[in-house]
């Protein structure tokens, strides 16, 4: 596949900005896709993704479970800045959901 992820919020806002640095999870260097609650297509969608983009993820999410043991946070330097944030697992999970939808579709119509 050669998507290039896209970074950062398609509509940058103060609000958004605000919203992002308030929800905590960039404090520890995680993504917005790293937090994704893991259902049935995000799973399959992150069995797809190449082994560095899934090594990264799985070193962010550990340091992350890491850093929340032992209550700490990264330094202000290393947390994910909102314009930064790459949604690495977005084009996957959109390629899953479409296959997902034409197979329900295929069926209903048998």
């Amino acid at each position: 596949m050669s998507y290039v992820a896209r970074k950062g919020p398609q509509v940058v806002s103060a609000l958004g900005r605000w919203a992002y640095n308030l929800s905590g999870f960039n404090q520890y260097g995680l993504h917005r896709d790293d937090c994704l609650y893991e259902d049935d297509d995000v799973k399959e969608a992150i069995r797809r993704l190449p082994e560095k983009v899934k090594d990264e993820r799985n070193y962010r999410i550990t340091r992350a479970l890491h850093l929340s043991m032992t209550k700490t946070i990264l330094p202000k330097e290393q947390w994910t800045k909102y314009e930064e944030d790459t949604k690495y697992l977005e084009p996957y999970l959109e390629e899953v959901k479409r296959e997902r939808d034409e197979i329900n579709k295929w069926e209903s119509n048998k």
